[in-house]
């Protein structure tokens, strides 16, 4: 690897695993905690506000149009968003000074203590696993109100505190709904990708509905609902469960993706109640909040729905029984 160039004043050179990164001098004690194909993410302290902080330096962030557009988006979209269950931006910066040596990125958001994967693999009660399915829809609800579509909505994007706080995280793919844009099917994290993505029928708001629900599912169920090894086998994994949609739905679709799902085998539903019986759920809660199985299994069937159409909105999700004690 060839040797990084010597930090300008005020910055420190420091490597992790693979990366070198050129950070701010009140920003020490750098520990790797998190990287994906957008970054790698340190946690550190930052001497000025005396408190720990996470540094996300984006990958290569100029190195194509894509990337750059990316970078742009996900700085624009933190730093507008502005609400309790989204990450927050706290600072933003870049060790080069002029715009002929511009490449690197930084982005200094909260520091959480966990993201939800840790999470699912405890055993949640239904006062915690409510409280964090609101605090996700309210953080959902806010970007949508702005009119942003995360569409990137899985565990690993999703932090927690541990007195059970709640933050959405990772913009970079968010788009905003209004704007006419090549709807890519390479999207969501494949597992909790919506039908309407997969079969590129386009989508709206409530296609982060169905990430939740499989979100949901996982927690309840403990293992992934939909591990498809790829398009085509995810698109089977979930009509296996829910069954292949109706005529109205395959009439929405484009002819040949159409013609494509009409040759594929046709399953029935499996009841709710089969694929996530009683035994799967926490034991009822107590009397003065009344959560039950029954509620959570409600909401599950009306998030897991394959028609965007009949899918529940997340207004809806939060007057839900199961959500609305919050």
């Amino acid at each position: 690897m060839a040797a990084s160039k010597p930090a300008p004043a005020g910055f420190y050179n420091i490597e992790i695993g693979d990366s070198t990164f050129c950070i701010l001098e009140r920003y020490q004690n750098l520990r790797p905690i998190g990287s994906g194909a957008q970054g790698v993410v340190c946690a550190a302290f930052d001497a000025i506000r005396g408190e720990n902080v996470a540094i996300k330096k984006l990958a290569r962030p100029f190195q194509n149009v894509t990337h750059a557009k990316r970078a742009y988006r996900e700085f624009v979209l933190m730093k507008l968003v502005n609400h309790k269950n989204i990450i927050g931006l706290l600072n933003a910066f870049t060790p080069q000074s002029s715009l002929d040596d511009f490449n690197e990125v930084y982005l200094v958001m909260e520091l959480m203590d966990a993201n939800l994967c840790q999470v699912i693999q405890m055993d949640l009660d239904h006062e915690r696993m409510s409280y964090l399915l609101y605090q996700m829809l309210c953080g959902i609800k806010h970007l949508h109100s702005a009119d942003i579509i995360h569409r990137d909505l899985k565990p690993s994007n999703i932090v927690v505190r541990t007195d059970c706080t709640l933050k959405i995280l990772d913009f970079g793919l968010a788009r905003t709904a209004g704007g006419s844009f090549m709807m890519t099917p390479y999207v969501v994290t494949r597992y909790y990708r919506a039908p309407e993505v997969i079969l590129g029928m386009g989508y709206q708001e409530n296609v982060d509905i169905w990430s939740v629900g499989c979100i949901f599912g996982e927690m309840v169920r403990g293992r992934i609902l939909f591990p498809g090894t790829d398009h085509i086998d995810q698109w089977t994994k979930i009509t296996e469960q829910l069954g292949t949609p109706g005529p109205e739905f395959l009439a929405r679709l484009n002819a040949a993706v159409r013609n494509y799902v009409q040759n594929r085998p046709r399953y029935q539903p499996w009841p709710f109640e089969q694929l996530f019986p009683n035994d799967y759920f926490p034991a009822d809660s107590p009397e003065h909040h009344s959560l039950t199985s029954g509620m959570a299994r409600d909401l599950l069937s009306r998030m897991l729905v394959i028609d965007p159409l009949r899918r529940i909105s997340v207004d809806e999700a939060l007057m839900h029984p199961y959500i609305n004690m919050w």
